[in-house]
């Protein structure tokens, strides 16, 4: 007797499963399109008194990020990222420099910060039309445009009692960016993702023209990025 009323709950188990494989099976057809990164790392500035690059002799300092991106096709995102680097002069310049940033009423020191927002369109080397059939590695890059604002106390020595004056400064940036991503599981992936944040500007620092470029930006960050569920109207 016993056996013959287990067989209907049996059953019903049997029902229940297949239908809960049949609805999680339709729901990840559900191409998860918009995806959420949250990146940090260290970064520097590249500055006319931010030190002597070539033997590696310049302040690193740490930066964050988070962005949206919309995957437009399985090859091409559209996305939308905003952060922020500290950034600091650095470096033991000699006399000659000192005199002649001197003479030029030029920053001997800059500290501050820089808040960043841009949108770019990314290219995924290895395209994919559903987040499930991603592969497991994948190579991404692009560059764009975008707007910065930075914050800095700056002195014209490097005397200790002199009190820094404080500057701001907005400019438009072109961003280059490119990272590989591995995939965590069904829904995350963990990447290594390189920044240059190209500025229009050479007054970020306070000092004009010592270096034969401009003032620009380089990160290099640890991003977790996640798949979001789409919002699916009833």
């Amino acid at each position: 007797m016993q056996k013959l009323l287990s067989i209907p709950f049996f059953i019903l188990f049997l029902i229940f499963s297949e239908t809960v494989e049949a609805q999680n099976f339709y729901k990840e057809r559900i191409s998860r399109d918009n995806i959420l990164s949250i990146g940090m790392g260290p970064s520097f500035a590249y500055l006319d008194n931010g030190g002597a690059y070539r033997t590696f002799n310049f302040e690193i300092k740490p930066s964050f990020s988070a962005s949206i991106a919309k995957r437009l096709t399985p090859m091409f995102d559209l996305r939308a990222t905003t952060g922020i680097q500290w950034i600091s002069s650095g470096g033991n310049p000699s006399t000659k420099v000192r005199d002649y940033w001197y003479e030029n009423n030029a920053a001997f020191t800059a500290k501050g910060s820089a808040i960043y927002f841009d949108m770019m369109p990314s290219i995924n080397l290895i395209p994919f039309s559903n987040h499930m059939n991603r592969s497991f590695a994948n190579l991404y890059g692009g560059f764009g445009l975008g707007v910065m604002y930075t914050s800095t106390k700056q002195t014209k020595s490097f005397n200790e009692d002199e009190v820094p004056e404080k500057f701001n400064k907005t400019t438009a940036y072109i961003p280059v960016r490119a990272g590989l991503s591995f995939q965590l599981g069904a829904y995350s992936d963990i990447a290594a993702e390189g920044t240059m944040l190209l500025t229009f500007v050479d007054d970020i620092d306070g000092n004009v023209g010592f270096n034969k470029f401009g003032d620009h930006l380089f990160q290099a960050q640890i991003v977790y990025r996640r798949y979001l569920y789409p919002r699916i109207e009833k």
